[in-house]
């Protein structure tokens, strides 16, 4: 089985690439370039249609959605217990902070980081202004329920919103709250950083920024 993933570092697509690692998976790794739109380009979206990243390829077939992605791998490698089964008393909680990290969370981060292009800079700073705000907010409400059932977002044993929302919680790392200064989540972020794959993803991906 031929498995290929499209990608840009620290994207969305730094969810799947981690947990590909975390499964031993074999696969080839390929790099869209923003910087030249490659994501724009007729190749890529004759792939991926909405020309962003994640896009994985297996054996010829293109799926994305980097949080459906993420769910299917988990559940594809269920020796992990990345994914609890449907009969597991944690599965509505699994399935309910999947669809929080990705309808509240990761919405407000990407209009920090790509406020309205044709609106003017007032407004674009307003904008990101009031999503920093609001992420504050969020920030304040995850850690809160880290302090009651933590250290992860489910309990004793990480799930993959633990690895979806490290994610969220790097690439928010310059907006006007940042993540780590709650210290539940940065004790969350401290434990999955220390996974050994972490730093094989950084190494592969490129980057250093961040914890």
């Amino acid at each position: 089985m031929r498995t290929v993933l499209y990608y840009a570092p620290g994207s969305a697509s730094f969810l799947v690439h981690w947990l590909m690692i975390e499964f031993g998976m074999d696969y080839e790794l390929r790099r869209v370039d923003f910087d030249s739109d490659a994501q724009k380009s007729p190749e890529y979206l004759a792939l991926n249609p909405n020309g962003v990243v994640p896009t994985l390829v297996i054996d010829g077939k293109a799926l994305h959605e980097a949080p459906a992605l993420a769910m299917w791998l988990a559940e594809r490698h269920p020796q992990w217990g990345f994914a609890p089964a449907p009969d597991d008393p944690r599965r509505f909680e699994f399935l309910q902070w999947m669809f929080d990290l990705a309808n509240e969370v990761q919405p407000l981060v990407r209009q920090w980081w790509f406020p309205n292009p044709v609106a003017g800079p007032e407004q674009r700073e307003a904008v990101k202004t009031h999503a920093g705000r609001r992420l504050a907010g969020h920030w304040r409400r995850i850690n809160a329920h880290l302090a009651a059932h933590g250290p992860y977002l489910l309990g004793a044993e990480p799930t993959v919103p633990d690895f979806f929302l490290v994610l969220l919680m790097r690439i928010g790392r310059k907006m006007e709250a940042s993540a780590l200064e709650f210290p539940h989540l940065a004790e969350l972020a401290r434990r999955m950083t220390a996974r050994p794959t972490f730093a094989t993803l950084y190494q592969r991906e490129g980057l250093s920024e961040w914890p």
